[in-house]
Formats: structure tokens, C-alpha cells, sequence
């Protein structure tokens, strides 16, 4: 068995990316309009600090491939077959282009990404709202200082 020489992560993605044809936010949001399905893969901790596409599907990056398989059992009720154009994005385009090749991978053969991602969207004043959900992330809980045990409470 020959063994091939490790690729570097940028030689990964711009296979992949070479696999897909990436939209542009304008482009996106007209393919969107028309049907595609336009996927958010950001972690939550970053939807609610930066905002969120309205009416994009939001599917965690590590079940990604189970949600939007047509031939998984564990699919989402918006996925209706292998030919269905799918949008990816995360926050800059990079994570998003390495997902979309792997629902190629799968047979989707329509997925691909948008290109500059969600801060993309952003900057070409497409729509966007931030998420009202108040609770705090994992990562502000785990960020977050506790009080020392010795300090005196405040008289407030």
C-alpha cells in the first residue's frame, strides 16, 4: 500500500472548493427566494453574538450530514431529495466550503456554499435579525468569574 503525502488544510479546501460553484450573498438570497435551502452552520455562541439570516435552516456542523441526507432516517422534514440545492454558510465561507463538499460526498450534488459567509451576507445589507434568546452561551457560562468566596457582598 502506498501511502500519498499529507494535504495541508489549504490544499483540502480548495479542492473542494474547486468542486463547488459558490454563490455570492446577493446571488444566495435570490437562489434562496427561488427555493434553496439556505443552511447555518455557525455554532449558536456565534449566531447570537453576530445574528441570523431569517428564514435559514440552522443545522449544528456535527450532525450536518445525518440532518440533511435524504437516505438518513434522522433527515429534516426540508430535505426532499439528492438534487435539492443547498446553501451552506458559517461565519467567513471556509468551514462552510469543506461541508458542502462533503454533502457532495453524499450525492447532493447542488450543495455548495456562500462565498465570504454569513459576514458577507452582512456587509451586502441583506436581511439579518439578532436572536432574542437571553439566556447565557456555554461559552459566557464558562467565561463567566465567580464571586470569590471571601468577598463581601454589595449593599446595593
Amino acid at each position: 500500500m502506498t501511502r500519498s503525502r499529507p494535504r495541508s488544510i489549504d490544499e483540502v479546501l480548495t479542492a473542494a472548493r474547486a468542486r463547488l460553484l459558490r454563490l455570492d450573498p446577493r446571488a444566495a438570497a435570490r437562489a434562496a427566494a427561488a427555493g434553496a435551502l439556505l443552511v447555518d452552520i455557525r455554532p449558536v455562541e456565534v449566531r447570537r453574538r453576530d445574528g441570523e439570516v431569517p428564514g435559514a435552516l440552522i443545522v449544528d456542523r456535527n450532525v450536518l450530514e445525518w440532518r440533511l441526507d435524504p437516505a438518513s432516517p434522522d433527515r429534516l422534514t426540508a430535505v426532499r431529495g439528492h438534487d435539492q440545492t443547498m446553501i451552506l454558510f458559517c461565519t467567513e465561507g471556509y468551514a462552510s466550503s469543506l461541508a458542502a463538499a462533503a454533502l457532495q460526498d453524499l450525492g447532493l450534488v447542488n450543495a455548495t456554499d456562500l462565498e465570504g459567509g454569513f459576514l458577507a451576507w452582512a456587509a451586502a445589507g441583506l436581511p439579518m435579525h439578532h436572536a432574542r434568546d437571553t439566556r447565557p452561551s456555554l461559552l459566557e457560562l464558562i467565561t463567566e468569574t465567580a464571586p470569590h468566596p471571601d468577598a463581601e457582598a454589595a449593599v446595593i
